[in-house]
């Protein structure tokens, strides 16, 4: 049976339709954008600085701090000056963006913030303290095709509080000497976890240790120490003490440095003194111990070799690159070392998990430009390097190409571990006789055991009875019970034995 004219006409219609309404609809569709305002009660005056915004595939409802190293989401980013309250920001595929740009942002569902950065000086772009940010956006977006998304920042950040209890206590203290550097308050924390007896025998004085956390660590796991009794060091009492490394950059490592300030001195002159008289300290070198794991392992190593009176013994686990000659896969003394890629032109990996790399040099450096403060790489810069002209560390490498500023990795040098312990050997020696304990995983996460393995054989080639172990098969994750246990019992009898004498 022929179908009648006027069901024709609507079958027709109905295709034409169906064919229009996509194209139409691709017609007016627009790439991804991000339109912001912020309100007063952020900022009554003008803002200038680091605009973000983050996405996040997983639904996320707090503030968050910052990219995922493993698992970056996309983040963008924009540097604004005298942007006004309630004045419309667009931020679009012009802007800064990782992995990529706006307009290629995957389609998915994400969770979306908005963030101010007023940059006063802590390491977080995002979670520090004044900091103005938007409530969460939960949508689907598509780089291509989503068009505009309206944020309000009207939100302050505000840090939560350090807890105290009767055994945690919070140490904050400005710095004369890096506030005089920096010209505005700096202040160093630690967080003290006292020994059971303290409140019981008032008379009585404790030896000290102190552990710098690693890269992105504070003050704050001094709740954690208490929680496994790390006052109990193998039977004997001691004050532990955690100290706050973090700073703009990221992490200072307790070195003075000409971006950071003097932080090492700060400590040394300032922090200490001033906590164990507040908290009954022995107060000499011979009742001081050192620790601390990544970040931390080169701080402790830093501070045991720089102040080698001051300390009686340091244990540093999976440290940062203590020899330059292997810097997380690079050797920095070569002329023509390039940080992207290799001698062969594959591309250097950063980190690995199981034996396969995972994380590689240049997608790592180019987060860290969208980032803008804080990062890992960035800090390294912040301490090793000197100021550049415009005021920030003179950069390591050049940001497109990878390559590798020969007078700049001159001058790291100075924070070389191996080259500064060849160098001043002979006055070092036996200071730092029987105070040497420095351990890595043999497969550390982050390339860090070459480094480690290098330094073992300098100074076996000095004579020193420094105790450095790689234990095979072992990634960064080397600091368990074990190995925290073992420290205990090494400090414990380091402090029977030089005491009697």
């Amino acid at each position: 049976m022929m179908p009648s004219p006027i069901c024709y006409l609507l079958v027709r219609l109905a295709s034409v339709l169906l064919v229009l309404t996509p194209v139409s609809a691709l017609a007016q569709a627009r790439p991804l954008e991000f339109r912001l305002t912020f309100d007063r009660q952020v900022s009554t005056q003008p803002f200038t600085g680091r605009v973000y915004v983050m996405l996040f595939k997983q639904d996320v409802k707090e503030l968050r701090p910052g990219p995922d190293w493993f698992h970056p989401d996309p983040f963008f980013a924009k540097d604004v000056k005298d942007w006004q309250p309630g004045q419309p920001l667009v931020l679009d595929g012009k802007s800064l963006g990782f992995p990529a740009t706006m307009d290629k942002t995957p389609k998915a569902t994400y969770s979306i913030q908005a963030v101010m950065d007023f940059d006063r000086g802590e390491r977080s772009f995002s979670t520090a303290e004044g900091n103005g940010y938007s409530r969460t956006l939960r949508r689907e977006l598509d780089g291509a095709t989503t068009g505009p998304i309206e944020l309000r920042i009207d939100q302050v950040y505000k840090s939560p509080p350090f807890i105290e209890t009767e055994r945690v206590k919070l140490v904050d203290l400005e710095s004369k000497l890096l506030t005089a550097f920096h010209g505005r308050s700096t202040h160093l924390r630690a967080g003290v976890v006292l020994p059971r007896s303290f409140t019981t025998e008032p008379q009585r004085r404790y030896p000290v240790v102190y552990e710098v956390p690693g890269f992105g660590g504070t003050h704050w796991t001094a709740h954690a120490a208490a929680q496994r009794d790390a006052t109990n060091v193998a039977g004997i009492e001691m004050i532990y003490v955690v100290l706050d490394p973090s700073c703009r950059f990221g992490h200072h490592v307790f070195a003075d440095s000409a971006n950071n300030g003097p932080c090492g001195r700060a400590l040394i002159e300032e922090l200490i003194p001033y906590l164990e008289a507040k908290y009954r300290g022995i107060g000499t070198g011979q009742a001081r111990f050192v620790t601390g794991h990544s970040s931390g392992g080169w701080s402790s190593l830093w501070l045991q070799i720089t102040y080698p009176d001051h300390f009686n013994g340091v244990w540093s686990t999976s440290p940062d690159p203590v020899d330059f000659r292997d810097f997380q896969g690079i050797d920095l003394t070569k002329p023509d070392a390039n940080i992207f890629l290799d001698a062969r032109g594959e591309k250097r990996p950063i980190a690995r998990l199981h034996s396969k790399p995972v994380l590689f040099y240049r997608t790592f450096s180019d987060m860290e430009e969208v980032m803008g403060h804080g990062g890992q790489l960035g800090s390294f810069e912040a301490v090793f390097s000197p100021r550049g002209p415009d005021g920030r560390p003179r950069k390591l490498w050049d940001r497109a190409t990878g390559t590798i500023d020969p007078e700049t990795a001159k001058a790291w040098e100075c924070y070389d571990i191996r080259i500064v312990l060849e160098s001043h050997w002979k006055t070092l020696a036996p200071k730092l006789a029987g105070k040497l304990h420095i351990w890595t995983g043999g497969a550390d996460t982050f390339y860090l055991d070459g480094a480690v393995r290098r330094l073992k054989e300098s100074l076996a080639r000095l004579g020193s009875d420094a105790v450095v172990e790689i234990h095979p098969g072992r990634d960064h994750g080397l600091r368990d019970k074990a190995i925290l246990d073992r420290i205990a019992r090494e400090m414990a009898d380091r402090f029977r034995r030089t005491q009697l004498r």
